[in-house]
């Protein structure tokens, strides 16, 4: 069987995103525990991963346990679909390449892999028009055609088309 690259990313994230909650709810309310880990700050006129994350993330378990999810937009985000944003982030490449034209913008640095922050509303599929530069180590301001998606259960619920570096 061949599978498509999206497909794989698709799997991966939502691999990532299942990891994340029990991660995040390991930690959630534990008195004295301060999580270091922020999003990146918003560009001048771009959107916070505040305003992402308020998507509702909704869960369902198949027969074998496995979790898919789908976004519940809210109104202040549907309202963005097709337009042109800026959003800030961490570049995770998806080929070993110098120049990256898809790629994962992740919502917060990345850490050690026992500690994600890949929630389904805490990242950003991107499709550049022309290869970015990878930078794995500092904050990537990026601008494209805000897509949502997310209602094929794949856990994939923002898209960036025609992304340039911001």
């Amino acid at each position: 069987m061949v599978m498509r690259i999206g497909d794989t990313l698709r799997r991966a994230m939502l691999l990532l995103a299942v990891a994340a909650s029990g991660a995040v709810a390991q930690t959630a309310g534990m008195p004295g525990v301060k999580d270091i880990w922020q999003p990146a700050p918003t560009p001048a006129g771009g959107l916070s991963w505040a305003l992402l994350e308020s998507t509702r993330v909704i869960d369902r378990r198949d027969a074998h346990a496995m979790v898919f999810s789908r976004p519940g937009f809210p109104a202040t985000v549907a309202a963005l679909a097709g337009r042109r944003v800026i959003v800030a982030g961490y570049m995770m490449p998806l080929d070993p390449t110098a120049g990256q034209k898809h790629f994962v913008l992740l919502g917060y640095p990345p850490g050690c892999p026992y500690h994600l922050h890949a929630m389904p509303n805490q990242f950003v599929e991107v499709y550049a028009a022309r290869p970015i530069p990878l930078d794995e180590t500092n904050r990537t301001v990026i601008a494209g055609t805000l897509r949502l998606t997310g209602q094929d259960e794949s856990g994939i619920f923002y898209r960036l088309d025609d992304a340039r570096r911001g």
